[in-house]
């Protein structure tokens, strides 16, 4: 049985969970139609309204992850998952703050 209280764990979905919630909103938002996948990227990366807004929303899903896993004490993949949310946040804010 696949046990979960990993830190590689926590780590891995925690990178994953806001790419996920990245793709998700494109496809809510974004009329594929009018703007690819590759150039939302680009325009998510240069426009910094979006950048705060979506890198934000994105992060939520991580959040929800950690929640979980702390109530079901799950300590080691939460610290993971935590980590992962601080890298993800200095990232945003380092693009933020780049220009």
């Amino acid at each position: 049985m696949l046990k979960l209280d990993k830190y590689p764990f926590g780590i891995a979905i925690g990178a994953l969970a806001p790419i996920l919630g990245v793709v998700l909103y494109y496809l809510l938002k974004v009329d594929p139609q009018a703007m690819g996948f590759g150039r939302f990227i680009q325009y998510f990366f240069e426009t910094k309204a979006l950048l705060t807004a979506v890198g934000s929303l994105s992060l939520i899903a991580n959040i929800i992850l950690f929640t979980v896993f702390i109530n079901s004490r799950k300590d080691k993949t939460a610290i993971g998952i935590f980590g992962m949310t601080v890298m993800y946040g200095l990232i945003v804010l380092y693009a933020k703050l780049e220009r």
